[in-house]
Formats: C-alpha cells, sequence, structure tokens
C-alpha cells in the first residue's frame, strides 16, 4: 500500500505570517561543529548546509546566550557581537533551500560544563551539591539573574542581525529555565522561587524581555517559539509534573508566541502517568490555538510523521535530517 504523503509536504504557516513548505521541523541538535571559541567555521557551515533541505523548519542546537551558560564543547556561542559573521553566514547557509532558520537560545545553568572548566565556576537558581555533578554551582545573585533575562535579549537581537528567521528559547532538558521552573532546583525563597508561580518568574522573564526586542526590532513574521520538557520526574525525585508545566505553558502561550515545543524521549504519542491523553495532545488543548505545536521523538519514517501529525502541528527530527 503506497503511504500518501501530501500531508509532509503542505506548506505551514504561523500565526505572524511565516510559511514553511513542509510541516516538518530539523529538531535543536548540539554537533559540536563550532570552533573552540564558539564562532562558525567551515565544521558547523558542512554539518548545516548538508541538512539545509532536511525540513521546513531547521533549529540550531543550543547557542549559549552568555559565558556562564556555555555547556558544550565546540557549541555555538551568541553572547557577543563578535560571533555575529559567523552567525550570518550560518543563517545564510541554513536558508539556502528556501527554508526557515532559527538559532536556539540557551544557558545551561548548573549544567554549564565548558563554563566550569574556563571560569572556574557555575551559576544555577541554588546552590545544591547535586550526585550527578563533580562541582556545586553557585546561586545566582539578583543581579546576575536580571542581566541573564537582559542577555537572552542581546542574544535574539543579535539573531535578528545574522538574518535568522527566528528564535526559540530553550526552556527544555533541565537546563537554566528549567532548573528556575523545578522544586528539586530551584529551593530560592525570594522572588524567584518558592511557590509555582515564583517558580515560573524567570522563564516568563526570559520571553518577555525576547518578545520585547522582537517586537521592536524584528520583521513582523519573525518566529518564537518555546521549547519546554513537559515533565521532570525521576523516580522519586520530582521537580514538576506535566499539571505544573501545564500552567507554565498556558502562561507562555499569552506572550503570542509563534510555537511550544515539547520535548520528550518515549515517542511522540507517549501518555504521562494519570492522564489519558498524550504530551503532545496535553498541550495542544492547553494552547487552544494561540500558538503551533512541535512534537518530536521516535519519528523515524513517513508513516511515523504522518501519525505523528496527530499529536502536534509540526513534527520534529533529529537522526532522521
Amino acid at each position: 500500500m503506497t503511504t500518501d504523503l501530501s500531508k509532509l509536504t503542505t506548506p505551514f504557516t504561523f500565526k505572524h505570517g511565516a510559511t514553511i513548505k513542509a510541516p516538518i521541523a530539523m529538531s535543536p541538535m548540539v554537533p559540536k561543529s563550532a570552533e573552540a571559541d564558539g564562532t562558525i567555521g567551515a565544521d558547523a557551515l558542512a554539518f548545516y548546509g548538508a541538512r539545509s533541505n532536511a525540513a521546513g523548519l531547521l533549529i540550531t542546537g543550543a547557542a549559549n546566550v552568555n559565558e556562564a551558560g556555555d555547556g558544550f564543547d565546540r557549541g555555538v556561542a551568541i553572547s557577543d557581537d563578535k560571533y555575529l559573521p559567523g552567525l550570518t553566514k550560518l543563517a545564510a547557509t541554513m536558508k539556502q533551500d528556501g527554508n526557515k532558520a532559527l538559532v536556539q537560545l540557551y544557558h545551561g545553568g548548573r549544567e554549564a560544563y565548558e563554563a566550569q572548566k574556563h571560569l572556574g565556576h557555575t551559576v544555577a537558581p541554588s546552590a545544591i551539591k547535586f550526585p550527578f555533578l563533580p562541582y556545586t554551582p553557585e546561586a545566582m545573585t539578583e543581579a546576575e539573574i536580571e542581566q541573564t533575562i537582559q542577555d537572552f535579549a542581546a542574544a535574539a537581537h543579535r539573531a535578528i542581525v545574522a538574518g535568522f528567521d527566528g528564535v526559540e528559547i530553550h526552556g527544555a532538558n533541565h537546563y537554566l529555565l528549567q532548573q528556575f521552573f523545578s522544586s528539586y532546583s530551584n529551593h530560592r525563597t525570594d522572588k524567584w522561587g518558592g511557590s509555582l508561580e515564583k517558580r515560573m518568574a524567570f522563564p516568563l522573564a526570559v520571553v518577555k524581555a525576547v518578545k520585547d526586542v522582537v517586537a521592536k526590532e524584528a520583521p513582523d513574521d519573525f518566529i518564537v517559539g518555546y521549547r519546554i520538557s513537559p515533565d521532570e520526574i525521576h523516580g522519586d525525585t520530582v521537580g514538576y509534573t506535566v499539571d505544573d508545566a501545564l500552567k507554565l505553558i498556558d502562561k507562555v502561550a499569552d506572550f503570542d508566541l509563534d510555537y511550544i515545543h515539547t520535548s520528550i524521549f518515549t515517542g511522540y504519542g507517549t501518555v504521562p502517568e494519570g492522564h489519558n491523553k498524550s504530551y503532545g495532545e496535553l498541550v495542544k488543548d492547553t494552547v487552544a490555538g494561540r500558538a503551533a505545536t512541535i512534537i518530536v521523538s521516535s519519528v523515524f519514517t513517513p508513516a511515523d510523521a504522518i501519525d505523528a501529525l496527530n499529536y502536534g502541528d509540526i513534527v520534529a527530527i533529529a537522526r532522521e535530517a
């Protein structure tokens, strides 16, 4: 039986007018292809150039917004204007086949391993000794929190200048924004921690700062997305539940974003414990048309991708790209 591929070749238009030629995204990956100093060189251009026609929407791997957030050896940097020449080449390379190119804005928080190596310390919401880390991060000061919010905004400005079609704010995979949202990582008692609402404050402040820059500087169809891990449960360790995450997603969607990207590793149709709908369906119900949704994980064939479109508006692929 022949699979009808028309769903995979139908253009998709985001709410602010950007159109991609297919509802397929290339997931943000960290190929460690940048130069040692975070600049874009031949390796990064070759990696993304070889995949420039793999999807309608291409998203770079984590690009650190400041030195304290640097988590990957040979990771992309967007923390200073000196990176703009290479980032401009990268945007052009990713867009060379008529696709939309996004850069993912990221801070590693406690998991900024390169910052630990080069600066001698990392920062996080709280100074907690985690069993999986060989060091204890320092609790961020109020000034460091405010500066980091502005660093995300400055990175969005550089993405606009470099010619990217949008940005994805990385609020998933245990990095800084998720660390602030997680009760496991965030033990603060000030306005940035404690209750669920206070633990939302930092990621929402980052979203607002990025959106403010985009509203002032970017073309009307500039894409802004947010990536989130829909729960943080590891055995008896619970940072937040899917019900908690849906409350944050509801707040994020109020900022008029173009998409919410659900980061899961257990299959696009996975149903969280205690629910009768999948993560993707729960997110889509919560967003309620205010933004598109992207779903990911275990999409290996065209038939998988077509089925995954039942769980999100856009399907993201990584290895298959």
